[in-house]
């Protein structure tokens, strides 16, 4: 919720003025400063986890450095390295897991671990960053300082994009300056996660809340509407809350990795995790998937391991059985794809249409889509048994009529609001289908344009967001959904 209030804007600003006054060198003190005292502040004791995650992983990553040089020191080397994963992932796993597995396996309830802000994702960058230092793909950070605030930089410590060292590093150091054009791209990022949050991710979500908050009661066309509602409010809701770190981090000059393209476009679920949370995906391909051999010793093994990442994935985003289900349900429509391409090949060719023409893209991206979609319904469901319901409900209940006969405004969203939820999801594919066709982004596009069209926008959307934003009457902010992972 920190990316919604005044007040973070208002310290965002004074920040600014800071920074841009401290000689260019200097300036990343300023951010170290800043990110550790917002995190303290923030996380209270939580702050120890942080700590310990930034001592152990800088002392680990120059214990490998040191032993690199060594006469049969590979095997120690590996045993440093695995046991400095252990000690920082060790939180992680009784945060996500810990509470739920005392309750299956102790039967004790009311025990819980001790968490930490954004420690699903500054984990992963410590973990990226011992291994990358053992691969011998950078060099170990000497100052601590400075390592500090690549784990810590509090744009994206809540909610990612998750950052390797190797490239967000060296943004940090050396002769920062003024850059008006990332300055501007800043702005720009957050305008559009503005728009994103509070025009379409938490409209959406009073009706995706009144339907899976009352599963046993909405079937059918109801759970059609939700899923779908759901997988725009997920993908409006996460992209903002990226859109928005980008953005408060290009005004200190700082690019942080794209972390979405266009998703729902995808043709094939093995390519939507491709331009789904990019930054998860590459590291779960990079410090997993290939690790435990990737596609090189046959199909069977190849599925195998995409089935150990998606179920790493499912654990990584939260406790239960529904995340591990639903990380597997993804494994299964990649091996499903595999297997099945020889008999849609040979469809395409009975049809006699190529598989790239327009009306086969338009069936493999509605497909595509329906098949995450039924997944996310598991992602957002209760538990797994009510996600299984409402998905046997899905296919067992008909009632169409709801979508005429005005049965979906008692779901939280009059008439009015239904069409201004319609009219902003239309605007965000026409931005994403310009997207997808452009070498550029859309937002380097504007910055090319007049100094008055490019102002028309940003004021325009400004106004947009003020007068019809979800802080109405009837209304309020919600959090953001990526910030409970």
């Amino acid at each position: 919720m920190i990316f919604l209030s005044f007040e973070f804007y208002l310290a965002v600003i004074a920040l600014l003025v800071v920074y841009y006054c401290f000689p260019p060198r200097l300036r990343w003190t300023v951010l170290l400063t800043a990110s550790l005292g917002g995190y303290i502040f923030l996380a209270g004791e939580g702050s120890i986890l942080l700590g310990m995650n930034i001592a152990v992983s800088f002392l680990m990553g120059h214990a490998l450095k040191g032993l690199q040089d060594r006469q049969n020191g590979t095997g120690i080397r590996r045993l440093c390295l695995g046991l400095g994963i252990l000690v920082v992932v060790m939180p992680l796993f009784l945060a996500k897991e810990g509470t739920y597995l005392a309750e299956r396996l102790l039967h004790r309830d009311g025990i819980s671990f001790w968490s930490a802000l954004g420690l699903a994702y500054f984990t992963l960058q410590t973990i990226g960053y011992m291994v990358d230092v053992y691969r011998g793909e950078i060099l170990p950070e000497k100052n601590l300082a400075k390592y500090a605030l690549f784990v810590s930089f509090f744009p994206q410590i809540v909610q990612g994009p998750i950052a390797r060292y190797g490239r967000l590093s060296p943004q940090f150091f050396g002769e920062v300056r003024f850059d008006e054009r990332k300055f501007s791209k800043g702005l720009q990022w957050l305008l559009w996660g503005f728009f994103l949050k509070l025009m379409i991710a938490d409209r959406a979500g009073v009706i995706v809340n009144r339907v899976f908050d009352n599963w046993e009661i909405y079937t059918g066309g109801y759970v059609l509407l939700a899923g779908v509602l759901y997988s725009l409010q997920l993908y409006a809701d996460f992209s903002a809350c990226v859109y928005l770190a980008k953005g408060v981090a290009g005004l200190f000059g700082i690019e942080l990795e794209d972390n979405f393209r266009q998703p729902y476009f995808s043709r094939s679920v093995k390519e939507f995790w491709g331009r789904w949370h990019i930054t998860l995906s590459s590291w779960l391909k990079d410090y997993i998937y290939i690790p435990l051999g990737g596609n090189r010793k046959g199909k069977l093994r190849k599925w195998l391991n995409l089935c150990i990442v998606f179920a790493v994935s499912g654990m990584w985003h939260g406790a239960g059985l529904k995340y591990v289900f639903w990380g597997l349900m993804h494994a299964a429509y990649q091996i499903a794809g595999e297997l099945t391409a020889p008999v849609r090949r040979r469809i395409y060719r009975v049809l006699r249409i190529e598989e790239n023409d327009l009306p086969a893209v338009v069936v493999q991206r509605v497909m595509t889509f329906f098949w995450v979609m039924l997944a996310w319904i598991i992602f957002r469901a209760e538990s797994l048994r009510a996600g299984l319901q409402m998905l046997r409900n899905l296919f067992t209940v008909y009632n169409p009529w709801i979508f005429w006969n005005d049965s979906i405004y008692t779901l939280g969203l009059d008439i009015k609001e239904c069409m201004l939820l319609f009219l902003t999801v239309l605007f965000l594919f026409a931005v994403s289908r310009r997207q997808e066709k452009m070498t550029g982004t859309v937002g380097e596009w504007l910055l090319d344009q007049h100094l008055l069209t490019r102002w028309t926008v940003y004021l325009g959307t400004v106004l947009l967001i003020v007068v019809f934003g979800t802080y109405g009457y009837g209304f309020d902010a919600f959090d953001f959904i990526y910030g409970g992972f």
